[in-house]
């Protein structure tokens, strides 16, 4: 696989279409450059946002709170099959 581009004035470059189907990228999407061990990688660009923040809260609220979350792990602790 030999993909490359070619910088433009303005310090541009277009990712060829092979790349960025493998790498899932789409028009908008950021991409990073990183140096790795005298190499450099080009990846989507991570965001800074958890991507699991829109589960947070879906199953509700743990029984009995803290305190049912406390008793919970010490059961699961003293459990004499877990050994």
């Amino acid at each position: 696989m030999n993909n490359s581009s070619t910088i433009s004035s303005k310090g541009q470059i277009t990712i060829p279409q092979e790349i960025r189907r493998r790498l899932g990228l789409e028009p908008g999407d950021r991409v990073e450059f990183v140096m790795e061990e005298g190499r450099t990688i080009v990846r989507p660009a991570r965001s800074g946002a958890n991507p699991y923040e829109k589960y947070i809260g879906i199953a509700g609220p743990f029984p009995g709170g803290e305190e049912g979350i406390k008793a919970w792990i010490d059961e699961m602790r003293s459990d004499k099959d877990y050994e």
